[in-house]
């Protein structure tokens, strides 16, 4: 199973995880995250990034779409392979964000491209 949580509520329990902000979250010391996964290159592009933030609402259905494009390019999947390969060893993985709303962020999106989806 994929879990899809704040990092701020991260906890022990919660591994493995992969925080899959591009960006390191406010108040998060480093030390708390320690064991975590940081694997920029499964992450919206900086661009793509702003660019939703600019109207989130309207843009999130064509950020799906470019999002799931950028995880389709080659020099992601080793990374996307490593993430199935962590998950299928240990049955679960928790994807972490800073985001506020979970459902209209990017990991809705990696978690069903890690689940194959969508390719």
């Amino acid at each position: 199973m994929y879990y899809l949580k704040r990092v701020y509520t991260f906890d022990e329990n919660d591994f493995p995880a992969l925080l899959a902000d591009r960006l390191w979250p406010r108040g998060i010391a480093k030390v708390r995250l320690d064991g975590v996964l940081w694997l920029k290159a499964v992450t919206p592009s900086n661009e793509l990034r702003q660019w939703l933030h600019q109207d989130p609402l309207a843009h999130y259905d064509e950020f799906c779409r470019r999002y799931r494009q950028e995880l389709s390019a080659e020099a992601v999947q080793a990374d996307l392979q490593q993430l199935r390969q962590l998950h299928a060893q240990y049955d679960r993985l928790t994807l972490l964000t800073a985001a506020k709303v979970i459902e209209h962020s990017h990991l809705p999106v990696l978690q069903s491209v890690l689940q194959g989806e969508i390719e």
